[in-house]
C-alpha cells in the first residue's frame, strides 16, 4: 500500500510541475515546438507503463462510506455563467438533454429522467486534484461503456469527446468552453461513469450538475463538469486547440493518469 500511495503522490506531483510550466512564467519553455516533442513522447511512455504494469481494467482504489469527506472542494466552475445553462437550471434540468453523437450508428438525445432511469454503478472512490487536494466521494451514474455501446460506435472512432455548458473563458473563437476527452480504453473501463449523484443526491451545481464523468483513474481536470454531448472521433486535432482539452490546449498533459 505505501509503495500506490508514493506511486500516487509522485504521479501527481509529476503532473503538476508539467503542468505548471506554462502557468509560471514558462510559457517560452512550453511553447517551444522541442519541448512538445518532448514531453507528448514522455506523456505517452507514462500512459503505456501504466496500463501495461497495472491493467486495462485495474480498478481505482473503492473507499467506504465512513472514508466520505466532509467537505468536497468544487473544482474549476462552480456556477456556469451563460443564459441555456440558467435557464436548464432555473427548470430543475427537466428540459436538458445529453446528446451523444459523432462516429455512432445511433446518434440518441437523453433527459435526465432517461439517464437515471438505466442500470448505474455506485463507487466511493478519491478525487485528486492538480492544485494537490484531495477528497473521498460516493457517485453514481451511468457507465459510459454500456451508453456507447447502445449508441453503436464506429470503427474508426478512437475518442470520445466530452462538451460542457461551461465557458470558462470568454473568447471571441469558441475556444473558450470547457470540453475533455479520453480514448477507448478509459472509455469501457468500469469505473468511468456519467454521474448524475453525489453522496446519495442528485448533484449540486457547484459539482456539475446535472451531469458530470466520472474517469477514476485520472487527475480531476478529466472530470468534465455540466455535460451536454458526448462525441465519437476519429481524431482530436480538429477541435478547439487540437490537444483534447482546456487544460491540455493550455499546456497540461492529455493523459492524467494516477
Amino acid at each position: 500500500m505505501s509503495r500506490i500511495i508514493t506511486r500516487r503522490r509522485f504521479l501527481i506531483g509529476a503532473t503538476m510541475t508539467a503542468s505548471a510550466l506554462g502557468l509560471a512564467g514558462c510559457d517560452a519553455l512550453v511553447e517551444n515546438d522541442r519541448t512538445k516533442s518532448v514531453l507528448k513522447i514522455a506523456e505517452g511512455l507514462s500512459m503505456k507503463t501504466q496500463r501495461f504494469l497495472l491493467g486495462d481494467d485495474a480498478l481505482a482504489r473503492e473507499f467506504t462510506e465512513a472514508d466520505i469527506s466532509p467537505t468536497f472542494r468544487a473544482n474549476g466552475t462552480s456556477m456556469p455563467d451563460n443564459a441555456r445553462y440558467i435557464d436548464w437550471m432555473n427548470q430543475r434540468f427537466s428540459s436538458w438533454k445529453l446528446e451523444v453523437g459523432g462516429l455512432v450508428d445511433k446518434p440518441m438525445q437523453l433527459s435526465l429522467a432517461e439517464l437515471k432511469a438505466l442500470p448505474a454503478r455506485t463507487q466511493i472512490t478519491r478525487h485528486d486534484c492538480v492544485e494537490g487536494w484531495s477528497a473521498i466521494g460516493k457517485w453514481t451514474g451511468v457507465p459510459l461503456g454500456a451508453l456507447l455501446q447502445a449508441a453503436g460506435l464506429k470503427p474508426e472512432a478512437r475518442y470520445i469527446v466530452f462538451h460542457c455548458a461551461d465557458e470558462y473563458e470568454k473568447t471571441l473563437d469558441g475556444s473558450g468552453w470547457y470540453y475533455e476527452s479520453i480514448d477507448l480504453v478509459d472509455a469501457f473501463h468500469p469505473q468511468t461513469i456519467l454521474a448524475h449523484t453525489m453522496n446519495g443526491r442528485d448533484l449540486e451545481v457547484a459539482h456539475g450538475a446535472p451531469l458530470r464523468l466520472r474517469v477514476e483513474r485520472q487527475l480531476g481536470y478529466k472530470q468534465a463538469k455540466y455535460l451536454t454531448g458526448i462525441e465519437a472521433v476519429a481524431d482530436l486535432g480538429q477541435l478547439y486547440g487540437g490537444n483534447g482539452g482546456f487544460w491540455e490546449d493550455r499546456g497540461y498533459e492529455w493523459y492524467a493518469g494516477i
